[in-house]
């Protein structure tokens, strides 16, 4: 059977090869209806378009390597699923690597990335302690977009989420609600994630007037006993508490423990002292099959995923483009804990 070309495409829809071209590049101004009379020719003769032949001749690439460090962080793939999404409206295909360490994996990872031809890298970050990227990222010659949870301070393309706005935000809705003696629980000391949060829940209380205590702040390693016994041990001591924000899914369902362990249940009623309300920090949906459902401000972590598309597809298009910054902030969802 002959293989269909080009020509045949062009022949067959009464146009010129070179329209054609442009039509499967979707380049040039080129009216509605030629479109449809070539996509109905390729559809009448079965003509598949070879890209990667395409992108060679033209020197071009429609493959954007995804550098995902860890797979078990919900935000991070929630981002890579919005990412692949919105670059596949674009014609773009995903080229994903998951290096295990910063050093020699990252650099097989960038080296297959330019053996394969990438126009360009999106790095989602899952590091929370270190406010810079890894040198091999910094050093990287292609277009690249960093994604992070936390403050990044680099000179490159940044997606970040807007930490400290999002625990303001719920600090400040717990106290609108009449909450005087609100709490945070989890995370660990040295993440950057948590010290950002902080600010903006000391933020909020002093713009009402409310003093911030530190022992009302525990840290604890990221696991839902650990967050347990941090509940516990600060209700038993301070039982005027009434609200808590959870620094992560684990922190929330070990403080629903420990809340049980003192005897007090979850809930929004604040006149009633033995409801402890609760807020999080993205959605939940495993633990909103339960009852009460949970308060959250949410992650945006499908308009990171679409912000850091568009970042990289601009920057190819216009590569002298201004290095970008883009913070996101979240919305509160408000539900039935708080």
């Amino acid at each position: 059977m002959k293989k269909v070309s080009i020509i045949d495409v062009a022949r067959e829809a009464g146009v010129s090869v070179s329209t054609v071209s442009l039509v499967l590049r979707q380049k040039g101004k080129i009216s509605e209806a030629t479109i449809e009379k070539v996509h109905a020719a390729i559809n009448t003769l079965g003509y598949v378009h070879n890209v990667a032949a395409a992108n060679l001749r033209a020197n071009t690439s429609n493959l954007i390597g995804l550098i995902l460090r860890d797979f078990s962080d919900s935000f991070s793939i929630k981002v890579m699923a919005s990412v692949v999404q919105e670059l596949e409206k674009q014609g773009y295909m995903v080229f994903l690597g998951q290096p295990q360490n910063d050093g020699e994996h990252l650099e097989r990872c960038l080296l297959s990335f330019k053996q394969q031809g990438v126009a360009g890298v999106i790095y989602l970050s899952s590091d929370t302690q270190h406010a810079h990227l890894p040198e091999q990222i910094r050093q990287c010659p292609l277009p690249l977009v960093a994604v992070s949870q936390s403050f990044l301070d680099e000179p490159c393309n940044l997606v970040l989420r807007d930490n400290r706005q999002a625990a303001n935000l719920a600090t400040r809705y717990l106290i609108e609600r009449g909450h005087r003696n609100i709490a945070y629980i989890g995370g660990q000391e040295n993440c950057l994630i948590r010290e950002q949060r902080l600010l903006g829940f000391r933020s909020a209380m002093s713009q009402y007037g409310l003093i911030n205590r530190d022992e009302f702040a525990p840290a604890c390693s990221d696991d839902t006993r650990a967050a347990g016994l941090a509940t516990r041990h600060l209700l038993e001591k301070n039982n005027t508490i009434t609200a808590l924000l959870c620094h992560s899914p684990d922190a929330m369902i070990g403080s629903i423990s420990g809340i049980h362990q003192v005897g007090r249940t979850v809930g929004k009623d604040v006149f009633l002292t033995q409801q402890v309300a609760l807020v999080g920090f993205e959605d939940m949906l495993h633990v909103n099959l339960t009852s009460p459902s949970f308060t959250y401000v949410s992650s945006a972590s499908e308009e990171t995923g679409r912000q850091a598309a568009g970042l990289m597809m601009r920057k190819l298009k216009e590569p002298d483009l201004q290095t970008q910054r883009i913070t996101l902030s979240g919305q509160l969802i408000a539900r039935e804990s708080a």
